[in-house]
C-alpha cells in the first residue's frame, strides 16, 4: 500500500472516529447515558454499529468520548471569544451564545451539567470526575476573565456565574421555557455590565 493510502485510511479513521464522538455527545444529551444505546450512537454518526466496536469497545468509552468532545466544543468556543477585546465582551459572549441555545436548553438542558448530575448518581466508571473536569475548565476559563476583569474574588464570581448558567438551563427545561434563559441571559448581561472598573 502506498503511503498516500495509508493517510487516507488515517484520515478516514479519524474523521469517523470524530463523528461518533459528536454523535455520542448529541444523542446522550438527548437521552441520558441509561436510555442511549452504541447503536443509537452508530446510527446518528452513519456507521455501522460493529465499526464501533473498532474505537469504542464500551459504552462508558462512548460516553467518555462525549465528555471529550464537550471539552473541545468549550474550547473551540472559548477560542472564539478570546478574539474579542476584552474580558467583559468575552463573557457578554458567552452568555449571549448560551441564550442562543435556549431551545435545546429548554428541551434537555446544559449539555455537560445534566450529563454530571446523571454520571454522578452511577457508582462506578468514574465518568462523574471525568464531566466535573469539562466543567472545570468553563469556571477556570470563566475566572480569568473577571481576573483580567480586576475583580475581587475572580473564583467567587465565576461560580456565581456558572452556577446562573447552570440553574437557568435546568428551570428552562424543567418548565419547558426557552424564555426563562433569554430574561436571565437579560440579568446576567445588566451584571456583567454593572460590574466597576478598577
Amino acid at each position: 500500500m502506498t503511503d498516500s493510502k495509508v493517510s487516507a485510511r488515517v484520515r478516514t479513521a479519524g474523521a469517523k472516529r470524530q463523528r461518533l464522538m459528536a454523535a455520542a455527545a448529541q444523542v446522550v444529551h438527548r437521552q441520558g447515558v441509561e436510555r442511549t444505546t452504541i447503536a443509537d450512537i452508530a446510527r446518528a454518526a452513519d456507521v455501522p454499529v460493529g465499526n464501533v466496536y473498532y474505537y469504542f469497545k464500551t459504552k462508558d468509552e462512548l460516553v467518555a468520548a462525549a465528555l471529550s468532545e464537550h471539552a473541545r466544543q468549550l474550547e473551540l468556543l472559548t477560542d472564539r471569544l478570546d478574539r474579542l477585546p476584552g474580558p467583559r465582551e468575552r463573557l457578554k459572549g458567552l452568555v449571549e451564545g448560551w441564550v442562543s441555545q435556549r431551545d435545546l436548553a429548554a428541551r434537555y438542558g446544559c449539555p455537560t451539567g445534566t450529563l454530571a448530575a446523571e454520571l454522578d448518581k452511577r457508582d462506578e466508571g468514574g465518568l462523574d470526575v471525568e464531566a466535573g473536569r469539562v466543567i472545570r475548565l468553563l469556571l477556570d476559563w470563566v475566572e480569568r476573565q473577571f481576573r483580567e476583569l480586576g475583580q475581587p474574588e475572580p473564583d467567587g464570581l465565576a461560580l456565581t456565574l456558572v452556577g446562573a448558567y447552570q440553574g437557568m438551563s435546568l428551570l428552562a427545561s424543567a418548565l419547558r421555557e426557552p424564555g426563562v434563559m433569554d430574561r436571565e441571559g437579560a440579568r446576567l448581561l445588566a451584571w456583567i455590565d454593572s460590574l466597576e472598573a478598577p
